[in-house]
């Protein structure tokens, strides 16, 4: 396959470090725009309410907190120009998914066209447990938000009635600029999910994946499932989330708990700035054109 011009988006601090220390918004804004100076092509921001490594890593008091994924997203839309804006994961089960629609199409307007809605339907049960959310079916309550979500940032209207969400005579206005709203990003890996990434998403996303060969295994069945849907492959990008760990990783107080989590993903990215990029070369090698990387250290510095 022919290397795709390969996008490279950073994953920024979003919370408390692994030091137990807050990230304060005047230190997230600055790495942001330093990223953006630096010639990063994206900024991401995960959803999460909160990370229980100790799930992982067997401790009860292990967490990671975060700021509120939209707030601090539409702020990075307002005090950058060039990059990208993305969600990584944005959790359609923590919200009315018609609201959600909204929220998106008016990040799009802030940024000017630069949004891209990572979709997903959760699965850290601590965090649903802790904030009141339903665990069940998860992903058909994410098929049916998806629905609701991609019909009207592409039609701006719905009337739609399933098993878990209602939406009467909906329609979304004012619409910012961008035709159609931002492009939707569905990360997938079975079956069901594959169906709905071909059938819903401009973007597919596989996190996390350090190793190429292994690419290429999930490209063929994301190729397939385009097939089944009667989807030409080629209409749905290929992105890829990459963990880097850098000099200093694991140094802090979470040091280990992180390890257990980052490694569960398989060896994360590490070496000279020549070996990593020869592994982003050979990423870009098997068709993906856009990687989020996720640095640990995640510091001004390890950028």
């Amino acid at each position: 396959m022919p290397p795709c011009p390969l996008k490279v988006g950073l994953i920024v601090p979003f919370g408390v470090d692994v030091d137990g220390k807050t990230q304060r918004w005047n230190e997230i804004i600055a790495m942001a725009r330093h990223a953006e100076a630096a010639g990063f092509d994206s900024l991401w921001f995960p959803e999460h309410l909160f990370f229980d490594l100790g799930v992982i890593a067997g401790n009860d008091d292990e967490r990671l907190e975060l700021w509120d994924c939209w707030s601090i997203l539409t702020a990075l839309g307002a005090v950058t120009t060039r990059v990208e804006i993305g969600t990584f994961v944005a959790c359609t089960n923590f919200r009315n998914p018609a609201l959600l629609a909204k929220m998106a199409d008016t990040v799009d307007e802030i940024t000017g066209g630069r949004l891209i809605l990572d979709l997903g339907g959760g699965y850290h049960e601590p965090e649903f447990r802790a904030y009141g959310y339903p665990t069940d079916h998860l992903v058909g309550r994410f098929e049916e938000a998806l629905t609701i979500i991609h019909s009207l940032l592409r039609k701006k209207r719905i009337d739609f009635e399933g098993k878990y969400y209602a939406v009467r005579e909906c329609e979304l206005q004012p619409r910012a600029l961008r035709q159609g709203g931002p492009p939707i990003l569905v990360g997938a890996r079975k079956p069901r999910m594959l169906r709905l990434a071909a059938r819903f998403a401009d973007y597919w996303n596989a996190s996390y994946i350090q190793e190429p060969d292994k690419i290429a295994e999930e490209r063929q069945k994301v190729d397939a499932a385009c097939t089944k849907a009667n989807r030409d492959p080629a209409t749905l990008q290929r992105t890829v989330g990459m963990m880097v760990d850098l000099s200093g990783a694991y140094a802090g107080r979470l040091g280990d708990a992180l390890r257990k989590y980052r490694f569960r993903f398989g060896s994360p990215v590490s070496g000279s700035p020549e070996e990593i990029a020869s592994r982003l070369r050979a990423v870009s090698q098997e068709g993906v054109g856009h990687v989020q990387l996720f640095l640990e250290p995640n510091t001004m510095a390890g950028m």
